[in-house]
């Protein structure tokens, strides 16, 4: 039934090829959104499991940019699928299959800079001065208000530690 409609209405198997990457690229971007550099997000994992306290006072904190380690490719699929369709609404023949390979190429450099951006978060630079009279200096995700002078907990076990106010 689908393949009859598609028949009548004109729909080249190549543009149909495209969309279904495109809806396939988007599914991978949105499944690759849940990274968090979060002092009160935990994983799934992360939950349940016995963390070590330790207390201290702010002595710093510093503006940062956290960074994802490499990028996933679902903004090089992406970019280049949409790219590609909309290229391929261009001009016909010989203009048409190089406006397709164009766009393609176009978008999948779009779509790679959306997705390095999108893996930037503000955070910050902790520097705690512990009440054993060690240093520590913790990268959180800017989402919790913190000062100098502040009394924190130092929340860490298996995995990340977190700085969170008392």
């Amino acid at each position: 039934m689908i393949s009859t409609y598609l028949q009548r209405s004109g729909a080249r198997p190549a543009r149909i090829a495209a969309i279904t990457v495109l809806a396939a690229s988007m599914a991978v971007l949105a499944g690759c959104a849940n990274d968090t550099a979060s002092g009160s997000v935990y994983s799934y994992g992360q939950a349940q499991r016995e963390q070590i306290v330790r207390t201290g006072t702010v002595e710093a904190v510093r503006n940062v940019v956290i960074q994802k380690d490499s990028s996933s490719g679902a903004g090089v699929l992406a970019g280049g699928a949409l790219g590609g369709v909309a290229g391929n609404t261009i001009g016909g023949g010989r203009g048409n299959i190089l406006a397709t390979i164009g766009g393609g190429i176009l978008g999948a450099v779009a779509g790679n800079a959306v997705e390095n951006q999108v893996g930037k978060t503000q955070g910050l630079e902790i520097t705690v001065r512990l009440d054993n009279g060690e240093t520590r200096v913790i990268a959180q995700a800017a989402d919790v208000a913190i000062g100098v002078g502040q009394r924190v907990r130092l929340i860490s076990g298996n995995g990340p530690t977190r700085v969170v106010p008392m």
